[in-house]
């Protein structure tokens, strides 16, 4: 069994996972030769984000039988080649970078909701000036996508005394953290009813562009959007027109269309935007944790156990499974 890795271990991560399988040989493989090193796995656990990989070679090799993706998201991985080969089975870290998720969309929305990009410029400035704020407390939130990282940002959210409403491919298992739970058939209707809209969505093609002209014309007019999931879920130039003909009152984002964003991107110099640089998902304890659930999966699988988050290829992303969960 050869495992090759694509996500930045150190010693005592390659020995962890080493003791799971001590028959299996485990490469190391950089962000710039995972091209070649997977041509020759039998499973894959990492996230190519520079280079291409050539999956219908590597599916043409017939080698690789797992994919465990190191990120929520899988559009790094299921190119059509992989969804079609019923040999290959994929797993997604949904859930596994939740808490800092979370502490990145609460950073972004009271940023936002705070007018701190004003105060800040203020500051910089040296001027002591006052503007209007936005309450949190008894706002009508929706999140769409109620994965790993949806769940955790409703725990979160809870003790604002506000209104939670999710939606999901899979709504099943509501928790008390949310007040309803819906299928994905109505985010418009989510899009339409929030004060605060949280993307936390996959992207695939039924989320692509999900929040385009059309859709962020139902808003109102004073809600705010907060997309921590992928970039492309927004049509970027729709948002902008919306934001600068002030169809909304604000955006915050960790990620966006094109990253790096542009220079002449129009996102840069809004007042009422707040960027970040895809930097949700770090954390001190990143490379453990996400080693900790690669290594339970693996128990898993060398047991013929059901793997924790089981994506539906057709689909693109997991049913919601709790992480101590064996069925």
């Amino acid at each position: 069994m050869r495992i090759v890795l694509c996500y930045p271990v150190e010693p005592k991560h390659v020995a962890q996972i080493q003791a799971v399988v001590p028959e299996a040989e485990i490469v190391e493989a950089s962000q710039q030769n995972i091209p070649e090193k997977i041509l020759d796995a039998d499973i894959y656990c990492g996230h190519s984000k520079e280079r291409p990989i050539e999956w219908r070679e590597v599916v043409r090799r017939g080698r690789l039988r797992w994919i465990q993706s190191s990120a929520a998201g899988l559009d790094h991985c299921l190119a059509p080649e992989v969804v079609a080969a019923d040999e290959i089975t994929v797993t997604s870290a949904s859930g596994v970078l939740a808490d800092q998720v979370a502490e990145q969309t609460m950073a972004l929305l009271a940023g936002l909701l705070r007018n701190l990009p004003t105060f800040f410029r203020a500051q910089q400035n040296r001027e002591f000036i006052r503007r209007p704020t936005r309450d949190l407390h008894r706002a009508t939130i929706g999140i769409i996508g109620f994965g790993g990282n949806g769940r955790r940002l409703a725990e979160v959210l809870r003790p604002y005394k506000g209104t939670i409403i999710a939606t999901d491919w899979f709504p099943t298992d509501k928790p008390d953290t949310v007040d309803e739970l819906w299928p994905a058939a109505r985010n418009e209707e989510l899009i339409a009813r929030a004060d605060i809209l949280i993307l936390a969505a996959p992207l695939t093609e039924q989320t692509r562009g999900m929040l385009d002209a059309r859709t962020i014309s139902t808003m109102k007019v004073n809600a705010v959007l907060v997309n921590v999931a992928r970039g492309k879920l927004v049509v970027e130039k729709d948002l902008v027109a919306a934001l600068q003909a002030g169809r909304l009152a604000g955006f915050a984002t960790d990620v966006t269309e094109i990253e790096p964003l542009p220079q002449e991107s129009p996102l840069w110099s809004l007042p009422n935007v707040i960027i970040t640089p895809h930097v949700g998902g770090q954390s001190k304890w990143r490379i453990d944790d996400m080693t900790d659930f690669f290594c339970e999966n693996l128990r898993r699988r060398l047991a013929n156990r059901p793997l924790v988050n089981l994506v539906d290829k057709r689909l693109g992303f997991p049913a919601w499974t709790p992480r101590t969960a064996d069925a």
